[in-house]
This record gives structure tokens, sequence and C-alpha cells, in this order.
């Protein structure tokens, strides 16, 4: 089926040059919902833009496009509103057979791209012998999300965990555990996590603090680095300890990733050197070798170089990302890099893809987007920490949801005087502590920074998961007491008659829409934002037509509805990577 807004688009186009001539074929009449639905569904800004080329006011150009507009049975006869907006309302009659079309599709009018390509997500990517902290928690779930929308319309998604495996770290730690706890070294799960970050943070202080240890630990690196057996072995131990703790987190948000560590870039980084040599964007500063920046100044206002390559010979963040962008572009033949990482890196993007270019890396037909994103904060409006000031464990987060979304179920339970199995109780309280994460962060537009609150985001009114789990639950509690047939609703004749209803269905065949403008701003809040509007539509409808007590025909049109709403709700629902509860 034709989305709405592609219909409208065509006939304006059609208008447009029809009114004023072929060099107006392609021009974007700008149509959009309508934010007042009281006087309209959607509007067209289109004479806006045109008043000044034209040399005509905005209602007199929209007055000459509605004049050549042709018969539509999609909208009644447009109408200008205040200064040369046009305003369109949907024909009730072709809303229905929009429904009953919709009724019969899988993908609840989702269109498939006509131009999938190759796109890689890079996100979450935690570092090895650190566990993951609240600061990973908006990386992996908003890198999942445009994940899942992405393939969802038909693109080719790779999901890759640029975890940090590689580096000077390795050789403190190693040198470390060789003085401290040699097994660590040779045998496998001799430690848990927390000891491996105890271990890290001491070797980091004692680093900072003794110079014979920096020297020893920098040896350890230059043995791992030419591929000393013993380092080796060490080091693989270290990745495999922390790998396990990550997949214990994955398991419990659902994400599938594939690793592809800062260690296996590590055989390109000196090509990447030479190819900046051979362009003659390298330049010898302080020993070390840099690209000078454009539009990059330091605190003395002189061009900002990046060093590539250290006076020592050793590599930084950026040859690394510069040889991971290399390999995605040439090897994995991606179309479309997305690197999900919080605000602060704004700026290193900004440079390694700018020395890319350069370099002729990164050509035209390959496109990279940074999708920043703000803090995690606690209701002090602070960063989000514990007590005692340390950065929150991911695992502890997510357990304690789990735990509030338990307490609140069964007290939820004692005051209906309902008993419910030990298996429902853990299953809603999981869903529910899990999804209620998950939504209170994509809910928020991402270049923001949010607070965290259990109680705000486990409640079940607002705009929460379990707001929308709960209208879900409804709507499938009507569903089972009427013992519906699904197969009879698709043979059911819509019949739109209360304005609730026609405003649901409204609503219901905008979906497209919506996934169309995330697709191109990456902005997943703006799913949120459609389904919290979709629930409380249909709580609207819920309240002002009843279902179950209405007679034949305009039972089962309302039932159609109810099918719908869930649909959408659970499809939606799977797109931000939470899972639905038939009943809480």
């Amino acid at each position: 089926m034709t989305p709405l807004n592609k219909k409208i688009i065509e006939d304006f186009n059609y208008a447009l040059i029809k009114s004023f001539g072929e060099e107006f074929n392609n021009v974007d009449p700008q149509v959009s919902i309508a934010k007042d639905t009281r006087h309209a569904d959607y509007q067209v800004n289109i004479a806006f833009s045109l008043a000044k080329k034209l040399k005509k006011k905005p209602q007199e150009i929209s007055q000459i496009i509605i004049g050549n507009l042709p018969v539509s049975p999609v909208y009644e006869t447009p109408s200008i509103g205040g200064p040369g907006f046009i305003n369109l309302r949907i024909k009730k009659g072709y809303l229905e057979d929009q429904i009953k079309l919709l009724c019969e599709d899988e993908r609840l009018g989702i269109l498939k791209t006509h131009n999938s390509q190759k796109i890689i997500v890079d996100f979450s990517s935690p570092n090895i012998a650190k566990e993951m902290h609240v600061g990973h928690l908006r990386s992996t779930i908003i890198g999942d999300s445009l994940s899942r929308i992405l393939e969802f319309i038909g693109h080719d998604i790779l999901r890759l965990n640029h975890v940090g495996d590689w580096g000077t770290q390795f050789g403190m730690l190693i040198s470390y555990l060789k003085e401290v706890f040699p097994n660590a070294l040779y045998e496998a799960n001799v430690l848990q996590i927390e000891d491996l970050v105890s271990f890290y943070r001491k070797a980091k202080k004692r680093f900072d603090e003794d110079i014979q240890f920096q020297e020893i630990s920098r040896e350890a690196v230059v043995k791992l680095q030419l591929g000393n057996e013993e380092y080796r072995k060490a080091w693989k131990l270290l990745c495999e300890q922390s790998r396990r703790e990550f997949q214990v987190i994955y398991d419990i948000l659902q994400i599938e990733l594939t690793e592809r560590g800062e260690s296996f870039y590590n055989p390109f980084l000196e090509e990447i050197v030479n190819d900046l040599d051979k362009q003659k964007i390298l330049e010898i500063s302080d020993g070390a070798k840099c690209v000078f920046l454009e539009g990059f100044i330091n605190k003395s206002g002189n061009p900002l170089p990046l060093i590539v390559q250290k006076s020592d010979g050793g590599y930084n963040y950026a040859t690394t990302d510069l040889a991971a962008l290399k390999y995605r572009i040439n090897i994995d033949k991606a179309k479309h890099i997305i690197y999900v990482t919080d605000a602060g890196q704004s700026n290193h993007f900004a440079q390694v893809f700018q020395i890319a270019q350069r370099a002729g890396f990164l050509r035209e037909e390959t496109s990279v987007s940074h999708i920043p994103f703000g803090l995690v904060k606690g209701e002090d409006g602070k960063k989000l920490k514990t007590r005692s000031g340390e950065t929150i464990r991911l695992k502890d987060l997510l357990d304690k949801s789990i735990y509030q979304a338990r307490k609140n179920l069964e007290n939820r339970l004692k005051t209906e005087n309902r008993e419910e199995s030990q298996e429902f109780i853990n299953n809603v309280a999981n869903v529910v502590g899990i999804g209620s994460v998950k939504y209170a962060d994509l809910s928020q537009n991402r270049n923001s920074d949010y607070i965290f609150s259990y109680d705000k985001m486990l409640s079940l009114q607002g705009n929460t998961a379990p707001y929308m789990l709960y209208a879900y639950a409804r709507i499938k509690s009507i569903l089972r007491e009427e013992k519906i047939n699904y197969a009879a609703l698709e043979n059911t004749q819509v019949i739109l008659q209360d304005e609730a209803e026609i405003d649901l269905a409204k609503y219901l065949l905008q979906l497209n829409e919506v996934i169309e403008i995330i697709e191109n701003t990456l902005l997943p809040n703006r799913l949120c934002e459609y389904l919290y509007e979709l629930s409380k539509r249909f709580n609207r409808f819920y309240e002002n037509c009843p279902v179950l007590k209405s007679v034949d025909s305009t039972k089962f049109s309302r039932l159609v509805l109810c099918d719908l709403t869930a649909r959408t709700l659970e499809l939606g629902l799977s797109l931000l990577g939470i899972d639905v509860l038939e009943r809480m």
C-alpha cells in the first residue's frame, strides 16, 4: 500500500508543474502531518518558500496550486489557513479502505527501501579489563535500536563492537599480574571480573607513580605487539575473561554484536602512516608524525596537529580509527558507517573523517555519521554515580531495575488480590525492568542529557515502557475476551463513526512516515513519541467507543482497530528492542 504522504506529494508535484512549469519538477512541496488536528490532518507549506521567487503572496500561490490539483479520492477539497498554509482533511471512506488494507499487511504499511545499502553501526565499545558501566548504556541501546530499524526497512546491517583490547594498558596489567598473581596469565577462569578491575586500578596507580614500572610496562607492550607467545597468551586470557562478562550484559539486553576490537586493525597501522605520507599530508612535529587539521586550532591559535604515530613509534586511537574506516570501506564495502558514541568524541570523529577524506580513503560514494548522545544524570542533576562517587556498573543498574519492577508488581498483585505464579512474576519483572531502562533512554532526544529515575521510568503513567506495555496488554485482554477469530477480522468492513475512532485510524496510518523520519535523522525518540501518542489515542477511543458491548458490524470494525493498535505497538516496541506482555 502507498503511504498517505506519498499520494499527497505526488498530487502536489503534479500541481506545481501545472501551475508554474517544468522547472518545478521534483520541488519538495513540504507535506507534513498537521500539528493542530483541529484544522487539518496534513499541511502543505511550499507557498512560503516560493513567494520570493514567484514574487507573489503565499496565499495567492496556494490558491493557484489548489486550482491545479487533480480530484483526489484521498482528501477533501483543500483550504487555505493563516498566511498561506494549505490544509488537507483525509476522506473518511478512504481512511476506512486504508485501515482494511493495513489489517492485511504484515509490515503495517512500512515500505522496504528501494535503495538498500550495506550499513555498519559501530556501538557499545567497552574496554577489556574494565566492567561495563552506565556510560555504555546509551551507546548500546541507541545503536541496537537504530540497527533494528534500518534492518527492518531493508538495509544490510553489520553491528560492530569496537572494543578497547589493545595498547599500553595491557603491558601495564600483564606486568603487574606477573608480580602479584601470575596464575591469571596462564590459567583460565581464575579471576572474577571484579578482581580484574581491581588489579587494573592498582596497576594504573603503580604506572602513574613508578617510572621504572612504566618502562617495564612499555617493554611488555612491545613484546605483545611483536607477537611474544607468552604475552599473547596472557592477553588472550584477559580478553576472554572480559568478553564473558560483556556477554552477560548483552544477553540481558538482547543485543547482537560482532566483536572487532582495536587489535584487529593493528596489522594495518603502518600502512595507514605510509598512505598519509604518500598523500603528502603527513608532517613531523616534535618527533611525532602528524596531520595538521583545517578548521581546528590549539590554544595558541595555531593549526591543531593530530598525531598518527608518536615519537616512540607507537600509534593512537586516531590511527586505529583511520585503519578501521579504510577496512570498512574497502573490505566490508560499507556505503554508510554510523558511529554511536558520546558527544565528547565529536571533535575526534570530525578530525578522523577530515583526514580520511584528504587521504582518499573516504570518497563520495560512502557516507559517515557520528551519532552523539548526552550524559545520563542522577536526580541531583549530576553525572550518574554511586554514593561513594564511583561510576555505576551497568549490571547493577539493570538488576535494580528488574528488582524494582518485581516489587511494584508484587504490591499491585496484593492491592488487586491477585495470585500469579513465580514464573509469571519473574517474566513480567524482567520484561518491564529491562524495557523501562531501554525506553527511558530512547524516549529522550539522544543529543540531550537526561535524568535517570527508577520511579519515573517504571510508572504506569506518562511516556514510559509500562504505559505502553499496559496498553498492549489491555488490548490483548479485549481480544481474548471476545475469543477473536483473526482470519475473520481480515474480511471485516471497517466503519468509522465516532471522532475518537477516526482519530485513532488516522494515526495508525502514520507509522511509515515516522520510520522515514528516523531513517533520515537517526533519532529513535521519534518512534517513542509516536507509540506514546498512539497509546493515548487508543485510550481515548476505548473510553468513548464501546467495543465488546457494540453490535455486529460496529463491534468487528472496532476490534480491527484494537488488533491493529496492538500489532503496531508490538512492532514499534520490537524496533526499540523491547518485548511485549500478553498480561501484566
